[in-house]
């Protein structure tokens, strides 16, 4: 697959596209379903600390110390502004997927 064969879908998460009757129906299908019942065969691996976008959640905050490795705050500030919150939000993440997986 070549460059020009990707094409990248953005999803605005304060407008979602609107669902068909049929998809409305297959995603209530699957989410009656009992979580060992559905077929995860085909959907990629992907290792634990893949946090592509993360989303943050407005919680209280609090003011803490925390000392990081220098190119961790480095990749989070190359992309600009509000890099905290995007180190929260992935920490969120990360704690959200194990509280899920620890069920």
């Amino acid at each position: 697959m070549s460059k020009s064969d990707t094409v990248k879908l953005t999803i605005d998460l304060q407008s979602p596209p609107v669902l068909s009757a049929e998809q409305k129906a297959r995603l209530s299908a699957l989410s009656a379903l009992p979580d060992d019942q559905i077929d995860t065969r085909d959907a990629p691996v992907l290792p634990d600390a893949v946090w592509v976008k993360a989303v943050d959640f407005p919680h209280a905050k609090k003011l803490i110390s925390l000392r990081l490795d220098e190119d961790v705050i480095e990749f989070f500030k190359h992309d600009g502004t509000r890099y905290q919150t995007r180190i929260n939000a992935v920490l969120r993440s990360y704690v959200r997927a194990h509280k899920q997986h620890a069920k």
